[in-house]
């Protein structure tokens, strides 16, 4: 049985914060084995990722191999059904419109003292997608990751999923052709990761990284970054739905069974006015775990992690869910659009009650790679921003330099700055001699 809480009783804050802090991963420690995967593929490239592979993946490459050939391609993606395509395309499409809507805009202009300042927009210029591998991989992260790379313009883009016995997902492969990938390498793991970082004599290093793993890909992200650029360290999945009784509680059961199928470790957590309701959603878990194909998986995660608050209103409800700035919020209640204005911190809104959150994870639009573990507080989800850099611009003229760049020189005076000041004065006073 999940937690159940009421803001009403006297343990309720400590029963709550308890709640936040729960541990949710309980993760051996890889830091050091991945230090050691990254050094030896920094050491000695392609043998280092070769040998990994077959030890870890079960599959024997060499550095012909690593990256899937065009006809090996060409005959996976023969194996999709026309109804499967379907659905990746338009995916693919509102995604893609989606995301061409964030795409910033430079700007440039003069100032009543005649500099011009300004930035402007550019993309990476390589980025590396890791998509988990097997039969459970996910081609909605490939497009995810991808299409907004490729809206911002970056120049080359590259895929690593590993293929535990050679198993690959011929709707991965689609994915990444429909979203424009350059190559697609078996590989995955930490060794993929410090491959795509540093580089060896096969796969060319890139700029950034994106893409959710497992422990040890998330520790090399960790380790890599700096060197390369990341996009988030993800943790287990997490859905809150605050609901006011209004909504089917089979269908609030199904949504929040549809992260605790993910992992063990997902958390799900509705928050209501109404107990009853409550009590009513609960059962509808319950009997829905009976025959759901994921039980083994959903089932422990609803027991450990699931919760059910009952709050005093719908404003409670809401501040309750900033604290624990899920993952992905759903507002199952008559006014959603009102309850939102309301909440400061998630990682992605769904309105309404015919807004599941898996039409965010498929066909919505929005990106679905977002901040776990109240992350969302001050981060953000995946976005064409990401792919991109802002670069300042500033031109000074004669008579712009002249009438701030004494402020300069003095504050430069100030930090003990000498060439930092004479940079200035040098230039100041050759004006100054043009106008004797």
């Amino acid at each position: 049985m999940p937690h159940f809480l009421d803001t009403s009783a006297a343990d309720f804050e400590t029963r709550f914060t308890e709640l936040l802090g729960m541990k949710r991963e309980d993760s051996p420690d890889v830091d050091a084995v991945v230090a050691g995967i990254i050094a030896d593929v920094r050491a000695r490239g392609d043998a280092a990722v070769i040998e990994l592979t077959e030890k870890f993946d079960r599959l024997a490459l060499t550095p012909e191999t690593l990256a899937f050939s065009e006809a090996e391609i060409e005959a996976e993606i023969a194996k999709v059904s026309p109804e499967e395509s379907a659905a990746l395309e338009l995916a693919a499409e509102r995604i893609r419109a989606y995301h061409v809507r964030q795409m910033p805009e430079d700007a440039l202009w003069r100032e009543e003292t005649g500099a011009e300042l300004g930035w402007r927009w550019t993309p990476v210029s390589a980025a590396g997608l890791y998509v988990p591998g097997g039969l459970a991989s996910y081609p909605s992260s490939v497009l995810m990751n991808a299409i907004p790379a490729k809206v911002a313009g970056v120049e080359r883009l590259v895929v690593v999923c590993p293929t535990p016995g050679g198993v690959v997902n011929p709707l991965v492969l689609l994915a990444a052709r429909i979203a424009g990938v350059d190559a697609i390498y078996r590989i995955g793991g930490a060794q993929a990761v410090a491959a795509l970082a540093y580089g060896t004599a096969t796969i060319a290093p890139v700029d950034k990284i994106t893409g959710p793993g497992n422990a040890f890909v998330a520790a090399a992200k960790r380790r890599v970054f700096g060197k390369v650029g990341i996009d988030m360290i993800a943790g287990p999945s997490e859905i809150l739905v605050i609901s006011d009784g209004s909504t089917d509680p089979d269908w609030i059961a199904i949504d929040l069974l549809s992260q605790a199928e993910h992992d063990e470790s997902a958390q799900s957590i509705l928050i209501t006015p109404d107990a009853a309701h409550g009590r009513a959603v609960v059962a509808a878990v319950e009997k829905r775990l009976e025959t759901l194909e994921r039980r083994a998986i959903a089932g422990p995660s609803w027991r450990d992690f699931g919760a059910v608050v009952v709050t005093r209103d719908l404003a409670e409800a809401a501040a309750l869910s900033n604290r624990v700035a899920p993952e992905h919020l759903e507002l199952c209640v008559e006014d959603p659009d009102a309850l939102s204005d309301q909440i400061t911190h998630a990682g992605a809104i769904f309105l309404g009650a015919y807004t599941p959150e898996a039409i965010g994870d498929y066909i919505g639009g929005p990106n679905h790679v977002l901040p776990t573990a109240r992350s969302a507080r001050f981060s953000s989800g995946l976005s064409v921003l990401d792919f991109l850099k802002r670069t300042t611009l500033a031109k000074m003229t004669p008579a712009a330099l002249k009438a701030i760049g004494p402020s300069a020189e003095v504050l430069a005076r100030s930090e003990s700055l000498e060439a930092h000041g004479l940079s200035v004065r040098a230039r100041l006073a050759a004006l100054n001699e043009g106008d004797e």
